[in-house]
């Protein structure tokens, strides 16, 4: 990866939404057999879908919050190149 590429996506994610210093590690858990969790653009359930991680996957979290529209809480995540907001409770630490 390109380091201003890089840096760039290391700003959006920062900048989107509460982070920590350091990545944490999940796997989705929870799912209904053969389901894969929704990546979105924004913490909100009606938000466009910008990629999905399949049952039982290892992905990175940035950080969680429940400042939301619907009063859920979602984490802000990398999964592959996608990067958004998935639902916590699909969410489990690895």
């Amino acid at each position: 990866m390109r380091p201003l590429l890089a840096l760039a996506l290391g700003s959006s994610l920062l900048a989107a939404g509460p982070a920590r210093a350091e990545p944490e590690p999940f796997r989705v858990d929870g799912l209904p057999r053969g389901e894969a969790l929704s990546i979105r653009a924004e913490p909100d359930p009606g938000a466009e879908i910008v990629g999905e991680i399949p049952a039982g996957r290892r992905l990175l979290g940035f950080g969680c919050t429940n400042d939301t529209p619907s009063r859920t809480t979602w984490c802000r995540v990398k999964f592959g190149r996608a990067v958004g907001w998935a639902r916590r409770r699909y969410l489990a630490p690895e």
